[in-house]
């Protein structure tokens, strides 16, 4: 980009072409309407010779962002940018009104321009529209950067990410295909006969996963609240209210650490399905994917990074003491369940763990360190301890652990499911424990919810559920190496933040 002070000084020239502007007319109008997109005009009539487009006679009316101008005497092109891509005009000195050419070539790269005229094809062969009129819609006062890429610039476009938006085309193809996932998502449970529903942002108690919350307050009732961290809760109500099938595409909030892979905000989609259970949910994942895959990227076979995954097979399938096993092979699989191996063993390889920690939560902290980086091909882990999963249903034949599964791909968990735990005594039971984790100072512990359990107790039907991560999901089917790519606003520090 130029230096601060070329910068300023260009800034200082288009300034001043404003104030003559605002002298002779309105500066800002709204009264041009476009009838074209340049996307469109490429579509339809890229086919069309020359000699075709002068006997149809086309005439349109286009508008965009000014992104290249090569000024030539009487004549000059440049490429008007929208949101469906560029378009290349001609600009003729005879072809305009006394004196608009001249205006035209004062008019800088950025300018937002609205253009009425013919189509015709160049003696290049580039599908052009001749200008008959030509207008000044809106004067960019800063000019566009001469290079919008590069490792030096990342943070620059996060931060304006209007400017990466204009710049750079594989920006904003992330997000036309981040809303086509998810369009994709919405329709494919639609079709399922889901019900999409809304439940609130701000809650009195903040359940439905395990973390730290944002806290709030409201004023008028003098009360604290906290921003969700997640719909689960009151999805389920509305299981127990006779909706049998419904999801919710939602907005989190969890007070933690920012990364590649994490932001304080984000998008989940969660769904709930009555006479159901975990593997249910896991064969439709299969199944959404794989339709995601095809109908939104044009391929089953998707590259990520360094890795391809074709999502047109069945995904593995293993639980979480099979993948401690299999990627730890100095453990002792003996001994999987033993508080006492398994505390000396996190010790061994370098896990600081407290003295309150049961064999359930112990097995995750050495499957999170040594298993989940390593689970690259699209996997099921089932099996979780019941000990860290306070809302799922205990498996019949092991009530060690529950009915649940994480699904990993490259390594990152994308979605997290499970039969729903439906015994409204047992779920009491798993609050207090949670409640009792707080006291000890676990600060992601969640709080005891005395509405759930009175829902639960007018009898919710055997239930499965699952969540979806959509930013990481997108990033997934992107080929983007961070969370930040995905989001349009990635939360930051202010500039000015010390």
């Amino acid at each position: 980009m130029t230096n601060k002070k070329e910068e300023n000084r260009l800034i200082a020239e288009r300034r001043n072409k404003l104030d003559a502007i605002r002298e002779n007319r309105d500066a800002y109008p709204n009264d041009f309407r476009r009838d074209a997109l340049a996307g469109q005009l490429h579509q339809t009539f890229d086919s069309y010779d020359d000699c075709a487009l002068k006997k149809e006679d086309i005439k349109v009316a286009v508008a965009g962002r000014m992104m290249v101008k090569r000024v030539m005497g009487k004549a000059s092109f440049i490429k008007l940018q929208d949101r469906s891509g560029q378009i290349q005009i001609r600009v003729e000195r005879d072809s305009l009104k006394e004196g608009l050419y001249q205006k035209f070539r004062k008019w800088d790269v950025g300018d937002i321009i609205g253009t009425r005229g013919v189509l015709f094809r160049t003696q290049t062969g580039e599908l052009t529209v001749k200008a008959d009129e030509i207008f000044l819609l809106t004067k960019s006062l800063r000019p566009l950067p001469e290079k919008w890429h590069g490792l030096s610039d990342q943070e620059l476009r996060y931060r304006q990410r209007y400017v990466d938006l204009i710049i750079n085309d594989s920006c904003r193809e992330v997000f036309h295909k981040r809303s086509k996932i998810v369009t994709y998502i919405r329709s494919f449970l639609d079709a399922a006969d889901f019900l999409e529903v809304e439940t609130p942002m701000l809650q009195t108690n903040p359940g439905g996963a395990n973390a730290r919350p944002f806290r709030s307050h409201h004023n008028a009732l003098d009360m604290e609240l906290f921003l969700r961290v997640a719909p689960e809760l009151n999805l389920k109500r509305l299981i127990v209210g006779g909706f049998d099938r419904v999801y919710e595409i939602n907005r989190n909030f969890r007070n933690e650490g920012v990364s590649t892979q994490h932001n304080p905000e984000f998008t989940m989609m969660e769904a709930y399905r009555a006479y159901a259970d975990y593997t249910d949910w896991m064969d439709m994942t299969e199944t959404m994917f794989h339709g995601i895959a095809e109908s939104v990227c044009g391929a089953a076979i998707i590259s990520y990074l360094d890795h391809s995954f074709d999502f047109s097979k069945k995904f593995n399938r293993m639980t979480i003491e099979e993948a401690i096993e299999k990627y730890n092979l100095d453990f002792d699989i003996s001994k999987i369940r033993d508080v006492e191996y398994l505390n000396k063993y996190c010790h061994e390889i370098g896990l600081q763990v407290e003295k309150s920690y049961g064999a359930g939560k112990l097995q995750m902290e050495i499957f999170d360190a040594t298993c989940e980086s390593k689970l690259l091909e699209p996997t099921f882990v089932t099996h979780y301890p019941t000990e860290v999963s306070p809302l799922s249903r205990k498996n019949d034949n092991d009530p060690f652990v529950v009915d649940r599964f994480e699904l990993f791909i490259a390594g990152r968990e994308i979605a997290n499911g499970f039969s729903e735990l439906n015994d409204p005594e047992d779920q009491a039971n798993r609050f207090r424990a949670q409640v009792e984790n707080a006291e000890a100072g676990d600060d992601e512990a969640m709080s005891y919810d005395h509405d759930y359990i009175r829902a639960l107790e007018y009898g919710m039907p055997p239930t499965a559920g699952i969540g979806i991560g959509i930013d990481r999901l997108v990033m997934l089917m992107t080929n983007s190496s961070s969370i930040r790519d995905v989001l349009l606003f990635p939360h930051m520090r202010p500039e000015n933040y010390k």
